[in-house]
């Protein structure tokens, strides 16, 4: 299983027309080139047509968007782990606000990418929900309320408590999982405050995978870390 280093950036590429095709593939390669230069770890998302072709390209960590539960065989429709292990994923999102799992599915869909050695990233939109995700002891518990996702309006800022709040609940019940941040991050000013607050990196998507000049933001975002 890959580790993960933090802090940690995390890139949902979504399905902006941006962040498709070969131009996931140019993306993702931007990504790479300033996470290599600011030595700062960042993993990337892709739909799942784009995987393969992304992970062939670049050499920091590709994840997919969502993974389902359950085992090779008569899931037609279905992104299996089995699947994501073969184009070259290194881990796997899961109950992002756009695509909603239930607790079960979460915990079944952990279970099984820990066999294959797969990373996930679970993400949550109050404390009550990060508490149970990391209890069932995921990679990473990525805290968005679903308000502020794509608004511009950063958690970090807009809701600190809701991160300094689910930090320590989920401390009580899991010392280890990494505590990711979410919802309109867009500056470096909002990272550094996720930072602040208790966070060791952030999942954000429109501020880059958006971007006009996606080198800039994604600069912009990372070089305060180094500060």
């Amino acid at each position: 299983m890959t580790r993960l280093q933090t802090p940690l950036i995390a890139i949902n590429f979504k399905t902006y027309p941006q962040a498709t095709g070969e131009k996931a593939v140019q993306l993702a390669k931007i990504c790479e080139k300033v996470s290599r230069e600011y030595d700062v770890s960042t993993v990337v998302a892709p739909q799942t047509a784009d995987l393969y072709r992304v992970s062939s390209s670049v050499g920091i960590p590709v994840f997919s968007q969502h993974m389902d539960p359950g085992e090779a065989g008569r899931f037609t429709g279905h992104t299996l782990a089995e699947a994501l292990v073969a184009s070259g994923c290194k881990g796997t999102l899961l109950n992002h606000s756009e695509k909603r799992m239930q607790l079960a599915d979460i915990e079944e869909a952990v279970r099984i990418a820990e066999k294959l050695k797969l990373s996930t990233i679970v993400c949550t939109n109050n404390p009550s929900v990060s508490v149970a995700a990391a209890s069932i002891q995921p990679t990473a518990v990525a805290v968005e309320p679903p308000e502020l996702i794509g608004s511009g309006i950063s958690v970090s800022k807009a809701q600190p408590e809701i991160i300094t709040g689910t930090v320590e609940k989920i401390r009580a019940v899991n010392r280890e999982v990494i505590i990711l941040c979410g919802a309109g991050i867009s500056t470096g000013d909002d990272v550094v405050a996720a930072i602040r607050l208790g966070s060791q990196g952030v999942l954000l998507a429109s501020a880059v995978a958006k971007s006009d000049k996606p080198e800039a933001a994604l600069r912009s975002l990372i070089a305060p870390l180094r500060r």
